[in-house]
């Protein structure tokens, strides 16, 4: 039997009704699924930076403590401080393996590989960083051996300036009112310290008036080669890599480390430190044993620093990543206090104050910044 004219309309009318109701439930199940989606991406985002976060902060801490006490006991090659920072840099080659078993089940996927040409850009920007991290760890070391540990930390706090002003250039960072009010604090912090009269407990080592500014001027180089070095891998991330996985990550770190080892094994025999490495054991006063632990502990630790620091460079930035180690600063003079017995003067108290505001002023920023993403 024919339907007639009416009932025809009715029954196209009802199908796009089910038509519109069922693409209105595909638009919602969607949504949906973008919010999970997305929800899941930020969960896992803070997972890692928390991470991160916890590796640097320990890294930072406990290196630069075991590094002080290498010198404080009878260390005294400037060459060998540099260098345990990067040997290390084996233990994290399981990492690497693991995340080149991953990337390899993608590479199946046809994910596009870089080009030969974009593969020596990469290498030569790895040799780069490598021979820039070798020679600011080796300023890093002469600050280290020349000066207390709590004035070598605030000091340091100064790279997060130095990263921001590179940044600027090389990241095209924005300033706002945070960002500057932090730099202005960090700079005071490290400024305040030029004026310190009140001589510091010294332990194995009387220091002159001199020997402190030089320790002052090779912190303030090694703050400045950190802050270019961020930026610098920063810049490798966004414009040369142009890749997101934690390979590229063990990539930077592997490679970076392997240019910096060579560089200050070669600093190590050219210097002639290497001839009195076997006398420094000897005559260690904490014993053969603590010297040859104390150098593993040192290589371990820099190398939680470097993959907490490299991962907080990928998942945020390199000036929040020099933030981050800025916090470490005021940490340091206080274990220095405990475990040093150097003295806590009020120059240091309140230039640890102000290391501690900058870097409150940033975080804040950067919160800022996230919530106005969100909108």
């Amino acid at each position: 039997m024919a339907e007639s004219p009416q009932e025809v309309q009715l029954s196209l009318k009802a199908a796009n009704e089910v038509k519109e109701n069922s693409m209105e439930d595909n638009f919602v199940e969607n949504e949906i699924y973008e919010t999970r989606s997305n929800y899941q991406k930020r969960k896992w985002h803070w997972l890692l930076v928390a991470i991160y976060v916890v590796f640097a902060l320990l890294g930072q801490s406990i290196a630069t403590l075991l590094g002080k006490l290498y010198y404080e006991n009878g260390g005294n090659s400037k060459w060998m401080g540099a260098f345990v920072q990067f040997i290390g840099f084996p233990i994290v080659v399981p990492c690497y393996y693991i995340s080149s078993l991953k990337s390899t089940t993608r590479n199946n996927l046809n994910i596009k590989q870089p080009s030969t040409s974009t593969s020596m850009v990469a290498l030569l920007m790895y040799i780069t960083l490598g021979l820039l991290a070798a020679l600011e760890c080796y300023f890093f070391s002469l600050g280290l051996w020349y000066l207390p540990v709590s004035t070598y930390a605030i000091i340091s706090s100064s790279q997060l300036a130095f990263n921001a002003f590179f940044s600027f250039f090389l990241n095209s960072m924005k300033f706002s009112p945070y960002i500057i009010n932090s730099l202005v604090l960090l700079t005071i912090s490290s400024t305040l310290l030029i004026f310190q009269t009140e001589a510091e407990n010294e332990h194995s080592i009387e220091r002159s008036k001199k020997k402190q500014v030089i320790g002052f001027i090779c912190t303030i180089i090694a703050s400045a080669g950190e802050g270019l070095l961020l930026s610098l891998t920063q810049f490798a991330f966004e414009k040369v890599l142009k890749r997101e996985s934690f390979h590229v990550i063990m990539d930077v770190i592997i490679y970076q480390s392997i240019v910096a080892t060579c560089v200050t094994f070669v600093g190590l025999f050219a210097s002639g430190e290497w001839n009195g490495l076997r006398n420094e054991m000897n005559t260690y006063e904490l014993g053969k044993t603590c010297y040859v632990l104390n150098l593993v502990f040192i290589a371990i630790t820099w190398q939680l620093y470097s993959i907490g620091s490299v991962g907080l460079i990928f998942e945020v930035s390199s000036l929040f990543a020099d933030s981050l180690s800025v916090l470490a600063e005021p940490i340091v003079p206080i274990l220095a206090v405990i475990f040093f017995h150097e003295t806590m003067n009020g120059i240091k108290a309140i230039s640890m104050v102000l290391s501690i505001w900058g870097f409150t002023s940033y975080i804040y920023h950067h919160y800022l910044d996230k919530t106005n993403a969100k909108h």
